[in-house]
């Protein structure tokens, strides 16, 4: 049988934002602590992180700004919920994110079916959250969408079928995606470990080998390139 990661470079979808943006719209931004523009910059400050995406898209023409897989970033820096006095700070990034408008259509990249969701209301994480099931070829995996607009919980039940392109939810405003500026946190977890409607979106250095595994690079899903 084939693994997940052969599965996945056979797949050829396009993207999880509403398919009117085109795809030349796109253009990748670099959150890491690497990027020296950023130094004087609070990312922990939705505004501060709104104004220097707005100066990437208007920079590039672009309309959605994309990437973040693996990044070590300063934006979680100064929260309790990704930082303790037992632990090392959790700040490796274990999905892609598109930062976009409030109200952008999330749509499914692929046929999968409502394995679970809820409101993740805790300040650095999720805000609501949906989590499908796909089945290709014999191989099972999940994607998650974080920071959806309350309104994407309406009408879902455990079991519900989307079909591919349909439309699965809207970002929410930073408000409701508890802290952040716009965007879908979008991610692939081969095994959620028992969890339901929730998943760590971000690890730490020790942990980075096992999640590497467990969530592979979306963009093998996804498959463009801007």
């Amino acid at each position: 049988m084939k693994s997940l990661l052969e599965t996945l470079s056979e797949i050829r979808t396009l993207q999880v934002l509403d398919p009117d943006i085109s795809i030349v719209a796109y253009t990748s931004i670099d959150l890491s602590v690497s990027n020296d523009a950023l130094k004087d910059i609070d990312l922990g400050d939705p505004e501060a992180c709104q104004g220097y995406i707005d100066y990437v898209l208007a920079v590039n023409k672009a309309k959605v700004a994309y990437g973040g897989y693996l990044e070590q970033r300063n934006l979680y820096s100064g929260n309790t919920n990704f930082e303790s006095q037992q632990a090392a700070r959790r700040d490796i990034h274990l999905g892609v994110d598109f930062w976009a408008p409030a109200g952008t259509r999330v749509v499914a990249p692929l046929q999968g079916e409502v394995h679970s969701f809820q409101n993740n209301a805790i300040k650095g994480d999720y805000g609501p959250t949906i989590i499908l099931t796909h089945n290709i070829g014999g191989i099972s995996f999940h994607t998650l969408y974080g920071h959806l607009s309350l309104e994407s919980l309406d009408d879902l039940y455990v079991g519900k079928v989307f079909e591919q392109g349909a439309d699965l939810a809207t970002l929410g405003n930073q408000d409701i995606n508890v802290h952040y500026a716009p965007h879908l946190h979008f991610q692939l977890i081969a095994d959620l470990e028992g969890k339901q409607g929730d998943y760590p979106g971000v690890c730490r250095a020790s942990e980075l080998q096992f999640y590497k595994q467990n969530c592979p690079d979306p963009m093998l899903l996804l498959m463009f390139t801007s």
